[in-house]
Formats: C-alpha cells, sequence, structure tokens
C-alpha cells in the first residue's frame, strides 16, 4: 500500500470503506475499496463475490475493472478504476432541470450492453443496481456499472438473500422474501432507474418493504392471477394482502417528458412478472 497516496474517502459501506488515491509510481487516480473483514489468506479474498465475479468477467467498457487486490495485515485492498461521479450525485445537482432522452438512451444503451455481458456471457447478476452504483465520466459521456459486492452467479442454486439493493430499486419478488429470484431483478432496477432519470425523482420511493408493494401498485396497478400468478401464491404464503388498486395510473402522466417508446419500456422493465420482463439483449 505504499505504493498509493490517500487523497480521501468517497463513500462508506456496510462492508467497508472506498477512498480516492493515487499511485505514487504511476500518477494514476484509482479508487481503493478497504474491507471491514479481516481476511487470513488469499484464497479466503479470491471467493468473495466481489472478487469472483469480477476476475471471470473479461474486461468489458462499461464495467468497472478491478486493476489488483492487496492483502496487509490481514486487511483486503481492491484497487479499482476511478470515475468522476455516480448518477445519485447528478440526479441530485440537476435540481429541476431534467436529463435530455439522448443522454438517458445513451446511458442506458450502455448500461444493458454491461448487464447483457454479465447475463449471458459471465453468468453473474450484480443484485445492486441502483444510481449509486452506476459510475459516470467526468465528461458524463460514459457509465459503468460498480459494486458486485452482492453479485451471484446465474448458475447458484436459492435460496438467495433477500435483502439485496435499495429498496426503491428492489424488485417485487424479493420484497415479497422469495429466495429464487433471477437476473429478472436487474431488469425492473433498471426500469426504475430509467423513470427516475426522467423526472428526477424516485418512481416508488416506500418507506418500508409493504409499503415499497402499495406504491408499486399504486403506479402499475395491482397484481393478478394473469399478471403475475405465482406473486400471488408467494404473498399467500407470507401473510401479505396487495391492496386492491382497480388500474394502473398513466405512466405518461407520471413522466411527461418521456417519449412513447421510453415509456412502453418503464413498462415492460417494471413488469409484476420477472418472466415478462425484457432480458438486457432484448433491451438493446
Amino acid at each position: 500500500m505504499e505504493r498509493f497516496k490517500i487523497i480521501k474517502k468517497v463513500g462508506e459501506g456496510t462492508f467497508g470503506s472506498v477512498w480516492k488515491a493515487l499511485g505514487t509510481q504511476t500518477g494514476e487516480i484509482v479508487a481503493i475499496k478497504t474491507m471491514k473483514q479481516k481476511y487470513h489468506s488469499l484464497e479466503e479474498c479470491l471467493n468473495l463475490p466481489e472478487v469472483k465475479s469480477l476476475r471471470k468477467m473479461k474486461k468489458h467498457k462499461n464495467i468497472v475493472q478491478l486493476k489488483e487486490i492487496l492483502i496487509e495485515n490481514n486487511i483486503l485492498f481492491c484497487v479499482f478504476e476511478y470515475l468522476e461521479c455516480d448518477l445519485y450525485k447528478l440526479i441530485v445537482s440537476r435540481a429541476k432541470n431534467p436529463f435530455s432522452e439522448d443522454q438517458i438512451r445513451n446511458w442506458f444503451f450502455q448500461v444493458f450492453q454491461a448487464l447483457d455481458h454479465m447475463h449471458r456471457c459471465a453468468g453473474y447478476f450484480p443484485r445492486d443496481l441502483k444510481p449509486e452504483n452506476l459510475l459516470v465520466t467526468k465528461d458524463e459521456w460514459t457509465i459503468k456499472v460498480a459494486d458486485f459486492g452482492k453479485a451471484r452467479e446465474i448458475c447458484s442454486q436459492p435460496p438467495f438473500t433477500d435483502y439485496i439493493s435499495t429498496r426503491w430499486y428492489r424488485a417485487p419478488e424479493v420484497l415479497l422474501k422469495s429466495s429464487s429470484y433471477n437476473a429478472a431483478v436487474d431488469m425492473w432496477a433498471m426500469g426504475t432507474i430509467l423513470a427516475e432519470l426522467f423526472t428526477l425523482s424516485p418512481l416508488f420511493p416506500g418507506t418500508t418493504e409493504a409499503d415499497e408493494l402499495y406504491k408499486i401498485c399504486d403506479v402499475i396497478g395491482s397484481p393478478n392471477q394473469e399478471s403475475w400468478a405465482e406473486g400471488l401464491q408467494i404473498a399467500k404464503s407470507i401473510g401479505f394482502q396487495f391492496p386492491q388498486v382497480p388500474g394502473a395510473r398513466d405512466l405518461k402522466m407520471l413522466i411527461p417528458s418521456a417519449s412513447d417508446a421510453a415509456i412502453s419500456l418503464v413498462k415492460s422493465l417494471c413488469s409484476w412478472d420477472p418472466n415478462k420482463r425484457p432480458t438486457a439483449q432484448e433491451a438493446l
């Protein structure tokens, strides 16, 4: 670690901290993630979901690159490429000046390319897509997916943990504590983020898991046997009853600046039934 000079802390999470640093030998600015948990062997570190998934994925221009991993005094340091900003900070900074649809389309094309690579080629789904984990270059042109601490292999066997992603971007099957979800949870998150970039406000700002489901019903209508029979069974098994909202509100009224094509994509990505959501390849 003597090869790096710490500049400042740029992030703090449940599992560790992220620091902006300078490579003293290379002059390169990097992001260094330090883990709170102590590790006693390199093998233990290499089996972490984040490290394992990033090492398996071939380099992709829209996935933040892991440059190296270091262990000193049983502390794991992951050295990543550094990007200036993230979508959350950009959303906050915009105030009442929304992004153009051309800009949003450009970003989403890049992220869907990254997800297609992850889902089909690398066999992983990140499970934690949210504006904070979509990093943007200084010129606001290139966007990259970051933070694979909760990534899982497509071929992994459930049960999976239900506590993934920030609540506002969490898919209904996860909110209902299903243990057998798949990469479709990433597509739901993309639908919510897409809407948020147009309005600068979250689409489903629930205060609890139950309230989150109520907010979803209020926007897209309650699920029924036709739209998500399996979801009704999952809800029944945990004693949750969906509110009976007779019809969905018009998304065009909620997202007035979006084109019909964008509205259509939000609707398909935010389908109750995971099987009815498009894959990343189809979304492209």
